[in-house]
């Protein structure tokens, strides 16, 4: 079967997709998406350059907007991937498109992050996050090799922007059949080590207003202060939100260094738990440290 037509069969049975998405969700708690989603979070910038729009300026606009992820079609582009059901343990070539507002697959993206497109999975629970960057495989097609560890749902969300369009984060559940429990998200700690390095968070992430989050990453007691820049920048953040799994996309705030720590502008669209993942690159080698924190609404204590 040719292209067009293997396009015209999941563009078909991608209200199917949807709804079981959809479905999928609520049972787990996920609650009913908004009916309209507003753009997320971006802008990258170079770990010296200038740029038109600082951290605390995307946060400010942030606030003010629901967070992105929860929804498979957005201004008239749409996620299409080629299955959302893999077998656990199993590394398989994921294959996916977008398609546009005139239905047809989208072929040309902007550049943002230095990639045309981030692609996100994390499992329901937050236990599991993976941020990788898929190939193009000719006619609009994307391909990423992808190993969902265990059985379980999980969510998988496209960050890109089309060329003349909208910055957009769009997202779909991914299924591994089998025996599931959840584990109960991780305690709020200030601190998490991954291979031997130290990561320390200072600042709150605070609902409905702008706040900072710096971190400082150690080795051995020692300040690590030659990070490498990855996507453009020494830090790359992800924040999603517990339960409805809502994807925050921040970025460090201009002149930020290692030495003094990587400073993000972020805004929580609500109280409640959020899960926090930071990219960094040191020795050539990409690590992910992960937090969990609680914005605290005003008013009201845990």
């Amino acid at each position: 079967m040719n292209t067009s037509a293997r396009l015209g069969a999941y563009a078909a049975g991608l209200g199917v997709i949807f709804i079981a998405a959809l479905g999928a969700g609520t049972a787990l708690g996920a609650g009913e998406p908004p009916r309209t989603q507003p753009r997320p979070v971006h802008g990258h910038p170079e770990p010296a350059a200038g740029h038109a729009h600082t951290g605390a300026e995307e946060a400010e606009e942030a606030a003010t907007t629901v967070p992105a992820g929860l929804q498979i079609s957005q201004d008239g582009y749409t996620l299409v991937p080629l299955t959302t059901t893999l077998l656990p343990g199993k590394a398989t070539d994921f294959r996916f498109t977008v398609t546009g507002p005139d239905g047809a697959p989208v072929t040309r993206y902007q550049v943002k992050h230095e990639k045309k497109l981030h692609f996100i999975v994390v499992s329901r629970d937050l236990g599991g996050f993976w941020h990788l960057h898929p190939e193009e495989a000719g006619d609009g097609f994307w391909t990423v090799r992808l190993t969902l560890p265990a059985a379980g749902t999980y969510r998988a969300y496209a960050d890109f922007a089309p060329e003349g369009g909208p910055d957009l984060t769009l997202g779909t559940d991914l299924n591994a059949p089998g025996p599931y429990e959840p584990r109960p998200l991780p305690a709020p700690d200030r601190t998490a080590r991954v291979d031997g390095y130290t990561v320390t968070l200072a600042g709150d992430l605070a609902p409905g207003r702008v706040s900072k989050l710096v971190f400082t990453v150690s080795k051995d007691g020692e300040p690590v202060g030659d990070l490498e820049p990855y996507l453009g920048a020494y830090g790359h953040l992800v924040a999603i939100r517990a339960g409805d799994l809502a994807y925050l996309h921040v970025h460090p705030e201009e002149g930020t260094t290692p030495a003094a720590g990587v400073t993000f502008a972020a805004s929580a669209p609500s109280g409640g738990d959020y899960r926090l993942f930071l990219d960094f690159k040191h020795e050539g080698t990409v690590r992910t440290a992960a937090f969990t924190v609680h914005a605290e609404t005003a008013g009201h204590s845990r």
